[in-house]
C-alpha cells in the first residue's frame, strides 16, 4: 500500500467533518482547540540567547488547522490569541498579553491554521509528503510573521532577529513535522477502512 495514496472518498472534509455536525460540535471544537493551543504552549524549553522558547505551541496550531479546517482552525487560534491577550497565561511558559517579543509567532499561528485548514480540506493532509509540505508551509508563515514581530519588539536587527527567532528552531520544526507527516495520513487511513 503506498503512502502517496490519497483517500478518494473524503475529498472536501477534514477530520473534524467526520463527528456529527452540529453547532454544539462547532462550538466545542473551536474552544478545545483554543485550550489545546493553550497547554502545547506550556511545554516549552528556554532557547539560550533567544527570548523565544521552543514549544508545542506551533505544532499543536497546525494540528489544530488541519483537523478542524480553515474555519474553525481560525476561530479556535482568535480564540486563543485574544483570550492570551485578555490576561488568560496559557502563551509559552505561562504568559500573557501583547507586549511579548514572541506574540507575532501567536499572530503567525492564526494565520498557519487558516492556511493548512484550507490545504486539508483540499486533502494536503490525505498522505505524508503532502502533509510534510503543509506542515512546512505552515511553519514558514509563522516566521514569516513571528521573526519580524520579534526584530521590532526587542530592537534586534532583522539578521540578529533570524539568529534568536529561526535559526534555532528548525530542527524541532523538521521533527515536528515528521510527527504530523505520520499522524494525519495515519487516521486518515483508519478512519477509512
Amino acid at each position: 500500500m503506498s503512502t502517496a495514496a490519497a483517500a478518494p472518498a473524503r475529498t472536501g472534509e477534514v477530520l473534524a467533518d467526520l463527528l456529527p455536525a452540529s453547532r454544539l460540535r462547532d462550538v466545542a471544537l473551536v474552544l478545545g482547540g483554543a485550550a489545546l493551543t493553550g497547554l502545547a504552549a506550556q511545554i516549552a524549553v528556554p532557547v539560550p540567547g533567544s527570548p523565544v522558547p521552543v514549544t508545542g505551541q506551533t505544532f499543536a496550531a497546525l494540528l489544530v488547522g488541519t483537523s478542524l479546517g480553515a474555519r474553525r482552525g481560525f476561530l479556535s487560534l482568535a480564540l486563543y490569541a485574544l483570550a492570551g491577550v485578555a490576561g488568560v497565561p496559557w502563551f509559552a511558559q505561562g504568559g500573557s498579553g501583547a507586549a511579548a517579543p514572541s506574540f507575532g509567532y501567536v499572530l503567525g499561528m492564526l494565520l498557519a491554521a487558516t492556511v493548512v485548514g484550507a490545504l486539508a480540506r483540499r486533502g494536503a493532509d490525505r498522505n505524508v509528503w503532502r502533509t510534510a509540505a503543509t506542515m512546512l508551509l505552515g511553519e514558514a508563515i509563522v516566521y514569516a510573521v513571528g521573526v519580524p514581530y520579534l526584530a521590532l519588539a526587542t530592537g534586534m536587527s532583522a539578521s540578529a532577529a533570524i539568529a534568536a527567532g529561526l535559526t534555532p528552531f528548525l530542527i524541532g520544526d523538521a521533527l515536528k513535522a515528521a510527527l504530523a507527516m505520520g499522524l494525519l495520513p495515519t487516521a486518515w487511513k483508519l478512519l477509512d477502512r
